[in-house]
C-alpha cells in the first residue's frame, strides 16, 4: 500500500509525536519522534519494514536513554525555582497596621491585611517589619533592621 512511500509515513508519525510533545513537554514523545525519523531514513534507503522498525526502535531507545536525561537536566538547571504560596512571603517587608506583639496584631503584606505576631518585641503601627515565617494564616514578623545601625 505504501510501497516506496514508507519514509513519508514515518515522517507523518514523527510529526504527530512532535505535536503530542508540545502538549506534554516531557521530551519523551520528542525522542520517539527522533526514532520515527530514523525509521524514515531507513525507509528512504530502501530498507525492508522490519529493518525500518528496528532502526526506529534503536534510535528512540538511544535518545530516551542518552539525550532525554541530559536535556531535562539542562532545562531544570536553567529554570529558576518559583516559590509559591505563603512561602513566597518569607523575607518580604510589611508595615504594621496596629501594634504587633507575641499576642497578635495586623500588618499590610503585599497589599493585603494579614494577622501577625512577633516572637519578642512589640512593634508599633507604621513600623516596617520583615516576615520571618508563616504559621497558618499568621505572619511571624520581626522589626526591620536598618543598615548601618
Amino acid at each position: 500500500m505504501f510501497e516506496g512511500h514508507a519514509w513519508m509515513v514515518w515522517l507523518g508519525v514523527a510529526l504527530v509525536l512532535v505535536a503530542i510533545e508540545t502538549v506534554t513537554v516531557d521530551f519523551t514523545f520528542l525522542m520517539l519522534a527522533g526514532g520515527a525519523v530514523g525509521g524514515s531514513v531507513a525507509a528512504a534507503f530502501g530498507a525492508p519494514p522490519v529493518v525500518q522498525a528496528v532502526v526506529a526502535a534503536l534510535v528512540a531507545v538511544a535518545l530516551l536513554a542518552i539525550v532525554r536525561p541530559w536535556l531535562k537536566n539542562r532545562l531544570q538547571a536553567s529554570t529558576p525555582q518559583q516559590i509559591m504560596g505563603t512561602a513566597a512571603h518569607v523575607g518580604r517587608s510589611a508595615v504594621a497596621i496596629d501594634r504587633v506583639n507575641p499576642a497578635g496584631g495586623q500588618v499590610k503584606l503585599a497589599g493585603e491585611t494579614w494577622s501577625a505576631r512577633t516572637l519578642g518585641d512589640d512593634i508599633e503601627p507604621g513600623e516596617e517589619v520583615i516576615v520571618d515565617s508563616i504559621d497558618g494564616a499568621t505572619a511571624i514578623v520581626s522589626r526591620a533592621r536598618v543598615v548601618g545601625s
